[in-house]
């Protein structure tokens, strides 16, 4: 076994009993065990206390977590502070001196199968991965020495998740980190701490060594410490993070003390173009699925569409008549439901806070525009026209059912007003011109670009942004190397 630093000690951890469903004498968290969950959900996986070294442990207080839709209390979690979080990434430390040489495969009800789907090959992919985790030989000039190139697993890796996708956010970073040998501390959002825990009791019914998976769910009030914790410790090698740019400097602020390794997927503003030559119904369609999917709520969501003056007209009549065709909103447990809430009436507030603006300074609204009915944290789905470019929604992420349109006249135009963003996550366009393909493709700065597609996610692909959208990227066969060092050796004397 491959010697642990850091640590003069590196014990293996131990076997402990396991206790199943159910809390521990003392815990303030109350479990959601009433008819087997919301909507029917398996009881087993609703857990509410942390999970650290294996067994599921309480915390001296708890926080609720609600229903966006209804504002019901479905539990209390346990509140994880400091101390809770040294003792993960220890048992984190401690797992990870025999795992790395384990031998080496609130939205609505549909998307939310889809996405519990979409996590598990995440893991499918990256268990396969970790058998092709390949070294490398270089010869040199000199014949009596010869060049190794090792991959290493680089040790604990801390994992902060964000709310709006929140088991595949989790295992597109957990599935990498245990392929490459590492372990984890995964500090799930505070709104949906029930999805990292459930894969917890997931990973413990899969005999998943104490340790090796560790979950640290906390408040609000608690996540700024925590974080913090988890970037300084020294025995955490490795920091994952998905959520804002603003939260994300933070956290390299911190990480940059002890030159920690750092990936991070953090705030788009993806530009949506449609050129005269594109087919606008396949326009239409890809706006659909990019624009409103999880109610626009996802990070590679379209947020501006540049749409050409020669088709600018035919293409908002057919965007707004398939919103109001197909898009429903409601409770994300009803069947018929495509929209629905958003994660808290702060999130409603901006969507709004957008909308007024842009009205204000000239701005249409061809169809929605306002809180829908259903409750606070609800809003219509909104198409607006005549926007803009000094409008809040022409350059900030709105994260709602806001879709604003800008009309343009020349590629140069279009491409010079999708840059002008400080990040760049990912950008869509529809063209039926091969030489407008290549030429837009290569000029836009973003990490992912779809062509005449609004759907690019696939766990084959990578997944990351240039500029301010972050470092690093996930998925695909590139994701793994994010938890590897490169060790060089040179044999000599041969």
């Amino acid at each position: 076994m491959a010697t642990c630093l850091r640590l003069r000690s590196c014990r293996a951890p131990r076997l402990r009993p396991r206790p199943r469903a159910g809390l521990r004498p003392g815990c303030p968290a109350q479990p959601c065990r009433s008819a087997g969950g919301p909507a029917g959900l398996s009881a087993a996986l609703l857990r509410t206390e942390s999970f650290v070294g294996g067994r599921w442990l309480p915390a001296a207080a708890a926080f609720p977590v609600h229903d966006p839709a209804s504002g019901a209390q479905l539990g209390l979690v346990a509140d994880c502070g400091v101390p809770e979080t040294r003792a993960a990434v220890r048992a984190a430390y401690e797992a990870f001196c025999s795992w790395r040489g384990v031998s080496a495969k609130g939205k609505p009800l549909k998307e939310a199968q889809g996405e519990v789907a979409y996590s598990a090959l995440f893991l499918e992919w990256f268990s396969e991965e970790a058998r092709r985790v390949y070294g490398d030989v270089i010869y040199t000039p000199a014949k009596e020495k010869r060049a190794l190139v090792l991959k290493q697993p680089l040790g604990v890796a801390a994992v902060i998740t964000p709310w709006n996708f929140p088991s595949a956010m989790i295992t597109r970073k957990v599935g990498a980190a245990l392929a490459a040998g590492c372990t984890v501390v995964v500090k799930p959002a505070e709104h949906t701490p029930f999805s990292a825990l459930a894969l917890a009791e997931l990973a413990d019914q899969a005999a998943i060594p104490p340790g090796v998976y560790n979950v640290i769910p906390c408040s609000r009030a608690k996540a700024k410490e925590v974080g913090e914790a988890l970037c300084t410790d020294p025995l955490v090698s490795k920091i994952s993070f998905t959520g804002s740019t603003a939260t994300g400097k933070i956290l390299l602020h911190h990480a940059a003390g002890s030159v920690k390794r750092v990936s991070m997927e953090l705030g788009g503003h993806a530009p949506f173009i449609v050129f005269d030559s594109a087919n606008v119904d396949q326009a239409v369609a890809g706006a659909m699925a990019s624009k409103f999917r999880n109610s626009g709520q996802t990070c590679v969501c379209s947020n501006r569409f540049l749409v050409q003056r020669g088709i600018h007209d035919s293409f908002v009549k057919k965007f707004a008549e398939a919103i109001k065709t197909n898009l429903h909103v409601g409770n994300g447990f009803e069947e018929r439901t495509t929209q629905g809430p958003l994660i808290d009436e702060k999130a409603v507030e901006k969507v709004e806070k957008h909308v007024n603006d842009a009205v204000s300074k000239g701005a249409t609204v061809v169809t929605g525009g306002k809180r829908h009915q259903l409750g606070k944290n609800f809003f219509e789905p909104t198409l607006l026209s005549n926007v803009t470019r000094d409008m809040l929604c022409s350059h900030e992420e709105t994260f709602g059912p806001l879709a604003p349109v800008i009309k343009f006249d020349t590629e140069e135009e279009a491409v010079a007003i999708a840059n002008a963003a400080d990040v760049g996550l990912a950008g869509y366009f529809y063209s039926q011109d091969p030489a407008q393909i290549w030429r837009v493709a290569e000029r836009l700065e973003v990490g992912m670009v779809g062509v005449n597609e609004g759907l690019i996610s696939s766990v084959e692909c990578p997944f990351g942004g240039v500029k301010q959208s972050g470092l690093g990227r996930e998925g695909s066969k590139y994701g793994i190397d994010e938890y590897l060092e490169l060790k060089y050796v040179c044999f000599g004397g041969l």
